[in-house]
């Protein structure tokens, strides 16, 4: 099993008997399809339906525990403090806090915790976030990261910048961060309507060169046009936001994709839904 201690994280408890109607009518995910022992990606969005905050969402007594970037938690518990209105809501941000993921570094069918919380990005991967011990957390930040980019789960920061993205550009609406058919949330009539008309044309992909790539933030070209960014990045192999259309066309006329005069090739994870689009053309567009 590894155990890796996530030292960036902070934990915020939304708790009272109001928590789950306030938390509902303004965050993406239907709070509804949350179990208890769940981890599960969630957002609040900006009027404009691009990712203002994100975080982890999981339930605990009387309320919800949030998990997010400990740079981002003080702005997050004002902005949920400001939608609390007269809500019977509590929120607080906790002073200390351990945050570790764990999972099995060779059979994704097994439960390596059962006593943490199930983090659902990873599919049928068993991993784990716990809060309480830090003596087994030893295993290096960078398994972590590769374990990220096999399961193309990105994160805010390395991936992409809050207030830029929207929940379709990072595939939100393929791991269910995102409740297509629930109620209205801030935002939501932009993401419904980016769904329906199925218009999103930058997407996560995992990228892989034959070489290392290089760091995070380069562009990536193809006919010498930009078409989106290096997000995490491991070795050769990494991930990124791109235009979705301009890959096809790049992939159909035989065009390589670059980063920094690096090759590399990019696909869409194995777990997700959605195909490359018809060929835009040339890469003159």
């Amino acid at each position: 099993m590894i155990e890796v201690a996530l030292s960036d994280r902070s934990l915020i408890d939304v708790t009272g008997e109001d928590a789950e109607t306030l938390l509902q009518s303004i965050v993406t995910l239907d709070l509804d399809s949350l179990k208890a022992g769940e981890l599960r990606a969630s957002a609040l969005l900006t009027p404009q339906g691009k990712i203002l905050f994100d975080f982890l969402i999981s339930r605990q007594e009387n309320g919800f525990l949030i998990d997010c970037r400990a740079d981002i938690a003080d702005d997050l518990v004002k902005r949920l403090t400001l939608y609390k209105l007269r809500a019977r809501v509590m929120i607080s941000k906790r002073e200390q806090v351990f945050a570790a993921a764990c999972w099995d570094d060779e059979s994704g069918a097994s439960r390596p915790d059962s006593t943490g919380l199930r983090d659902l990005r990873f599919g049928e991967t068993a991993v784990y976030r716990r809060y309480d011990d830090s003596l087994k957390a030893t295993g290096d930040i960078a398994y972590w990261t590769d374990l990220r980019i096999a399961h193309a789960v990105p994160e805010s920061g390395s991936d992409y910048a809050l207030s830029d993205a929207f929940p379709h550009d990072i595939l939100f609406d393929q791991s269910g961060g995102v409740g297509l058919r629930k109620g209205c949330y801030i935002g939501q009539e932009v993401v419904s309507r980016m769904h329906h008309r199925g218009t999103a044309r930058r997407r996560l992909l995992i990228v892989e060169s034959t070489k290392d790539l290089p760091p995070t933030e380069t562009p990536v070209t193809t006919f010498g046009k930009p078409i989106g960014t290096l997000g995490t990045v491991s070795g050769s192999k990494g991930l990124a936001i791109l235009r979705i259309d301009k890959v096809k066309t790049a992939m159909d006329a035989g065009e390589p994709l670059v980063a920094d005069g690096v090759a590399l090739n990019a696909r869409i994870p194995d777990w997700a839904g959605f195909t490359f689009p018809e060929s835009s053309g040339s890469g003159d567009e």
